[in-house]
């Protein structure tokens, strides 16, 4: 006698798995971290290697002896929340306060809710966020590039272009004399600039985001609005008065813009499913980041963007979601 033998989805498996894609994440980061390693030397290793271990070592205690469950250090997430989380450090910051924001970002930001997959918030910038207000000072004093640098502690530092336009519109300054003292817009691409050691290269962040939408790691639609939308509208202020808003240029290539938009929101328990949540949420995430920038008490504000927007991800997940498969509409 034949058996019909049913089984639930998915019946077909297309071969990817949460370490290809971690892994995948990981390979896209390499130009960033080349090109942190390049201007700041001893201090963006440092700042990395710890950052990673402490998330790798957090994720593995916890596991272990507080859940009681598998580990699962080697599937890569958690050394992909390491590599964010340090991207979004000032290259010297003391090793303390990164094991702290490591700590935060693995307990609070990611174990507490479950693990991997049921977070709602990035874990990286649960830390990120924490240690920025925990340690204003330090997690604001940006080292200046140099080339080959081998300090640490010890770096030169400096304001970042985000922080100068803001004082110098605070003094009185227009925003075009406050610009005509900051380099290209090259320079900004390739790193020229102060800033976290993960924003410094905005050319090595386009190459890792080639590599993943190739691969199919992530889709176009999320960095594309969160840019898309940061553009039109910081490109309206700037049409509508000149003298105290920067060009559309300016707001992407500076700060974390990129950092933000292609690795961030992009996580995937934190983001919209749905194509169109996808964009939503993205529109959403560039609007919250200018309205902070231009109005806001952070010269910076893609990292509570982020945070704000992920708040909003089950909501619009349960409002704009694909048809089921199979689904007819009704005809009016």
């Amino acid at each position: 006698m034949n058996r019909l033998i049913v089984s639930p989805s998915p019946h077909i498996h297309s071969g990817d798995s949460v370490k290809k894609s971690m892994y995948g994440v990981i390979i896209a980061l390499m130009p960033a971290l080349a090109a942190s390693l390049w201007y700041f030397g001893l201090g963006a290793l440092i700042v990395t290697l710890t950052a990673i271990a402490a998330c790798m070592f957090f994720e593995f205690v916890i596991q272990k002896y507080l859940l009681k469950t598998t580990t699962s250090i080697t599937d890569g997430s958690a050394a992909v929340t390491g590599l964010l989380l340090a991207f979004n450090l000032p290259s010297n910051l003391p090793i303390g306060i990164i094991i702290v924001g490591a700590a935060v970002a693995i307990g609070i930001g990611k174990m507490s809710f479950g693990g991997l997959g049921k977070n709602p918030f990035n874990p990286a910038l649960v830390g990120r966020v924490f240690l920025l207000i925990s340690f204003p000072v330090q997690m604001t004093s940006w080292p200046l590039p140099i080339v080959s640098a081998s300090s640490y502690l010890d770096a030169s530092t400096g304001a970042t272009p985000l922080s100068m336009l803001r004082e110098g519109l605070a003094m009185g300054k227009t925003a075009p004399e406050i610009m005509s003292q900051f380099p290209s817009y090259i320079d900004f691409l390739v790193g020229n600039r102060g800033g976290s050691a993960g924003e410094m290269a905005g050319i090595a962040l386009v190459l890792g985001l080639a590599f993943m939408l190739y691969r199919k790691i992530i889709t176009w639609h999320i960095p594309v609005a969160v840019l898309g939308s940061i553009y039109i509208f910081t490109g309206i202020l700037n049409l509508s008065n000149p003298l105290e808003f920067a060009p559309p240029i300016f707001h992407l290539l500076t700060g974390g813009v990129l950092l933000g938009a292609i690795y961030m929101a992009t996580d995937y328990a934190s983001s919209p499913m749905s194509k169109n949540g996808m964009l939503l949420y993205g529109v959403g995430i560039g609007v919250i980041t200018v309205l902070i920038r231009v109005y806001g008490a952070y010269p910076e504000g893609i990292s509570f963007a982020i945070l704000i927007m992920n708040a909003f991800t089950p909501l619009i997940d349960k409002y704009i979601k694909p048809k089921r498969f199979g689904e007819q509409v009704a005809k009016q």
